[in-house]
């Protein structure tokens, strides 16, 4: 476990389970959600708190894809797969399955690598590639940046995104005012798999309510913010670099919203569709910033 420190912000990542961020206090307050229970999340394979969902985020939309060059066919029955309700593979490599070895750690920063070079994570997503994990806490916020660097054996799919749940202490749900700004949604078939077809979103601003989300997005500029405020602070998350796409995840009667920044969309290696592909020895470097502030 590494402890960071800044001002009223105290964030705790685990290294060596997937680098999970476990924590995010601010004035001694938690603002991540779906940690209470760590340990059963990982045994079932599912998301808490800040994770890394690599090498895709939401889900495929088979359990078979064709990406740059390479046919893969995954094993349902593989420890490295958490399937959704509908039998798709869910997230990636589920986060307590991946340790990271740290570089780097002061009360301000935190550096961390992570080689996709064993043969089981090969099974999965069969692209030989280096991930280098950087948090930098600062008074008014977390920034967290992830770099991919492929491996000279052939190029590399990028569709790796972070899930990232926020609650606002001592607030019920229904007075949490969300923003959300202008971008095209996706639209989706029955299992939450973008068809290639999108819609004119013209952003949300108010009490979220009863409002329910559990969209896809793709970014206007690539540099939007999302906004959760109550309680006398405001969250926003901040797509800074890379994040050409997100999910907003809010589901009825659930004390959290998930503001969720992704390089592509969901099922994006089994559909081609905006896939980033980082051709060998380049690097693809994304970067997001969860900005605490008080607020009247």
């Amino acid at each position: 476990m590494h402890r960071l420190v800044v001002g009223d912000l105290v964030a705790v990542f685990l290294p060596d389970r997937g680098m999970l961020g476990a924590s995010l206090h601010h004035r001694g307050e938690e603002i991540l959600r779906r940690i209470d229970d760590l340990e059963q999340a990982a045994a079932k394979g599912s998301t808490a708190g800040i994770p890394l969902l690599h090498p895709w985020a939401n889900r495929l939309s088979a359990p078979r894809y064709l990406a740059a060059g390479r046919a893969v066919v995954l094993d349902p029955h593989s420890p490295l797969l958490h399937l959704d309700e509908h039998g798709l593979p869910m997230h990636g490599v589920p986060w307590a399955k991946l340790a990271w070895e740290v570089h780097e750690a002061t009360p301000d920063r935190l550096t961390a690598r992570l080689d996709w070079s064993r043969p089981e994570l090969l099974a999965v997503f069969p692209y030989p590639h280096r991930l280098r994990f950087e948090a930098t806490l600062r008074e008014d916020g977390l920034t967290i940046r992830t770099t991919l660097t492929a491996g000279r054996e052939g190029p590399v799919p990028v569709s790796f995104g972070f899930h990232p749940y926020f609650g606002l202490p001592g607030v019920p749900r229904a007075q949490w005012r969300l923003s959300l700004p202008t971008m095209q949604r996706l639209v989706l078939d029955r299992n939450g798999i973008p068809t290639g077809e999108h819609k004119a979103f013209e952003g949300f601003d108010g009490p979220l309510g009863d409002a329910v989300f559990d969209d896809g997005f793709a970014l206007q500029s690539g540099t939007e913010g999302f906004t959760l405020a109550g309680g006398g602070r405001r969250v926003t998350v901040e797509c800074l670099s890379g994040y050409a796409f997100a999910q907003i995840f809010a589901p009825a009667g659930k004390a959290f919203v998930a503001l969720e920044p992704m390089t592509a969309p969901t099922s994006a290696l089994t559909t081609g569709r905006n896939l980033p592909i980082t051709e060998p020895g380049e690097h693809f470097s994304a970067a997001f910033r969860i900005q605490v502030v008080d607020a009247p």
